[in-house]
């Protein structure tokens, strides 16, 4: 018989993960899985809950709670040498890899794929030894985003994070910066650098509409230091999905990004307060793999 582990975030999705983990029990037994229930109580129990299935060799591991308990799942699982399939059951405010991936943000319907979801193998991105799934930011508007509150981003969900950046832009606070990219360099002055792994950021998915979760790419974004009236066309130009095009955005791609700096800039991890500079971003090229939607694969490249 097959095995599952179901990890599972019990304060997630207003705290009804409860009813959810019954049901994704229940279609996996349907599928002749034999199940084990793990619920995290602290921070890093999801991470070593993934890495007990890798050792155990269970079939799958399915991350129920938002993005910041899916990166503990990923971080259990990056780099081993036997990785159970994964599976996603969004349960937060934002869910940028399940968006990426094509896997409703319901949790009902998200359960339902599971009956006869396809398994891809996706890209997962590195920084400095630690794993991260959608983005890395430099720069005062994205550190001013680690202010965003639980409160907030559950009454606002994605717009909390425009909102705090945007109260930043009006501070600008340029910096200089080298970035290494692949066998070149660029250097220069900047206000916000933007290293995506997948196309969603923030619940915004038109940042990097060419990024794909299996490209075994780095899609860098360097904006430059404008005034006022450009940037927010450049803000207009994000949301759109049109940034790479800006003439006042610098747009790359790498499998390996270096990024150093005179000033003491911070990394915004998805979302999250990361390292200071200088800072490593590598891409781990079709490391995962993941539970998707059928169609999924239908529509994207394999």
């Amino acid at each position: 018989m097959k095995r599952a582990m179901i990890i599972a975030n019990p304060s997630s999705g207003k705290e009804e993960a409860k009813k959810h983990v019954d049901k994704v029990a229940e279609v996996l037994q349907s599928l002749n899985y034999e199940i084990v229930i793990k619920e995290t109580e602290k921070e890093m129990d999801a991470a070593r809950f993934a890495e007990e299935a890798c050792e155990e060799r269970y079939d799958s591991v399915i991350s129920m709670g938002g993005d910041g308990t899916l990166n503990e799942v990923v971080t259990g699982l990056a780099e081993k040498e036997y990785q159970p399939t994964l599976g996603i059951i969004p349960l937060g405010t934002v869910n940028d890899f399940a968006r990426a991936l094509s896997i409703p943000l319901d949790p009902e319907e998200a359960v339902a794929i599971l009956k006869d979801a396809d398994k891809r193998h996706v890209d997962i991105g590195k920084v400095n030894g630690k794993y991260f799934m959608n983005i890395i930011a430099l720069g005062g508007i994205a550190e001013a985003t680690f202010g965003v509150t639980v409160e907030q981003k559950t009454k606002l969900g994605p717009l909390a994070y425009m909102i705090e950046g945007f109260k930043k832009i009006k501070d600008k606070e340029p910096f200089d910066a080298v970035i290494h990219h692949d066998d070149q360099e660029w250097n220069g002055g900047a206000l916000l650098i933007l290293i995506a792994l997948t196309n969603s950021v923030g619940g915004f998915e038109k940042l990097a509409p060419d990024a794909e979760v299996n490209d075994g790419k780095l899609h860098c974004f360097i904006i430059k230091n404008v005034s006022m009236v450009k940037l927010v066309s450049i803000a207009t130009a994000l949301l759109k999905g049109t940034l790479k095009e800006d003439e006042n955005v610098e747009y790359l791609t790498a499998s390996n990004i270096k990024v150093a700096s005179y000033k003491n800039l911070i990394a915004n991890v998805d979302g999250d307060e990361g390292d200071s500079v200088p800072i490593t971003v590598e891409i781990l090229k079709r490391h995962l793999p993941v539970f998707v939607p059928s169609q999924a694969l239908e529509s994207k490249s394999q």
